[in-house]
């Protein structure tokens, strides 16, 4: 059997990527159009250079609306096309002439397979670069709220039998208040360091304590006390653990995202379901083209009165409900019912059941 394109494969294959990169297009054209009309007000008052919006801001964050809603432009891509196929019983033809609906499904899930390449590429090389330069974009321009950012009662291991307590961080000027150092060895509590707070010190990497007070306690009946107005140390806690957050875990490369779980979940840092969730995104929107492109095919292979209206509305309304889907499994994440793989891959395992049976009815 030769594995050389046919007419009919470089047919709907040309049909199927040029459709999506031209839905793409003109999607990504008016959303920064909408886009710009919102932020106009942040880029005025802030006097942001047009060079700056234009190559920190938009060419960033292109790659990111792209990989975001891909599902939406597979899935309406896919509908669309097929459907003006079925109208024009173009599928009538091909199924006439010998070919069977599995060989008719080849080139749409080759042409789904480039898409996931392309979106699992974007995911785990480009976004998370752009991302970084997107994310410093908005927080030095657009969002206002981030100078207030706080944290309170944060609890960490930053080393085993090494704990961290702070009762409040402020990202006013990079202070932890009531901060706590603990040592802990063969369960035992070995040391322990108070201060009324611990300042960030870019020069020395590392925290200047005020008012100190330093406890190690020994096997005798009197433990060893100092105390004092100043220190500085160096542990393993840095300023960037404290701004963890949705938004900085999208501009991690995928070794980076995987060392970041590693030690957050050493520390027990509840920040590390952003992580989580992350990293099982970058692999389930990529996946999700091979599953709606069954669908979008099963639904609309057949010719239906009254055009390819009906058609197009229901794909839109699928493929919405799959992203609002994915973006409510995330909540099964933060509320513990669920782990991030299966929360994240569930959405992809439901349209794959939905998917299965709807392409075994088509056929018929």
């Amino acid at each position: 059997m030769s594995l050389r394109p046919k007419i009919l494969d470089r047919y709907i294959m040309k049909k199927f990527l040029t459709t999506f990169f031209i839905a793409l297009l003109v999607i990504i054209v008016i959303v920064i159009i909408f886009d710009i009309s919102e932020k106009i007000e942040n880029f005025v008052e802030h006097e942001v250079p047009v060079k700056s919006i234009i190559f920190d801001y938009y060419v960033n964050f292109i790659p990111y609306f792209i990989n975001m809603f891909s599902p939406l432009f597979v899935f309406i891509t896919v509908i669309f096309f097929t459907s003006r196929m079925a109208a024009n019983s173009e599928i009538i033809a091909i199924l006439s002439g010998g070919v069977s609906y599995h060989r008719m499904m080849v080139p749409y899930m080759v042409s789904a397979a480039i898409i996931a390449l392309f979106s699992l590429m974007l995911n785990l090389f480009i976004i998370p670069r752009s991302n970084a330069t997107r994310v410093e974009f908005e927080t030095k321009y657009v969002d206002q709220n981030f100078t207030k950012y706080s944290r309170n009662n944060v609890h960490y291991q930053i080393a085993p039998g090494q704990f961290v307590y702070v009762q409040s961080f402020s990202a006013y000027n990079n202070t932890a208040y009531k901060f706590t150092l603990e040592t802990i060895e063969d369960n035992k509590l070995v040391s322990k360091v108070s201060a009324e707070s611990a300042v960030w010190d870019s020069t020395l990497d590392g925290w200047h304590l005020r008012r100190y007070f330093i406890r190690d306690y020994t096997k005798g009946l009197e433990d060893n006390v100092r105390c004092g107005e100043a220190m500085d140390t160096v542990i393993a806690l840095k300023l960037s653990d404290f701004y963890r957050n949705q938004k900085t875990v999208e501009t991690l490369q995928q070794k980076d995202l995987n060392a970041l779980i590693a030690t957050q979940k050493m520390r027990g840092d509840t920040n590390v379901m952003y992580a989580q969730i992350e990293k099982n995104r970058r692999m389930t929107l990529p996946f999700s083209a091979f599953i709606l492109t069954i669908m979008a095919v099963a639904l609309t292979s057949k010719k239906k009165r009254g055009g390819i209206g009906f058609n197009l509305a229901l794909g839109i309304g699928l493929a919405f409900l799959y992203i609002l889907f994915l973006k409510f499994s995330e909540m099964f994440v933060f509320t513990g019912t669920l782990s991030a793989g299966l929360a994240l891959w569930l959405p992809n395992i439901v349209y794959t059941i939905i998917a299965v049976v709807l392409y075994k009815l088509a056929p018929k």
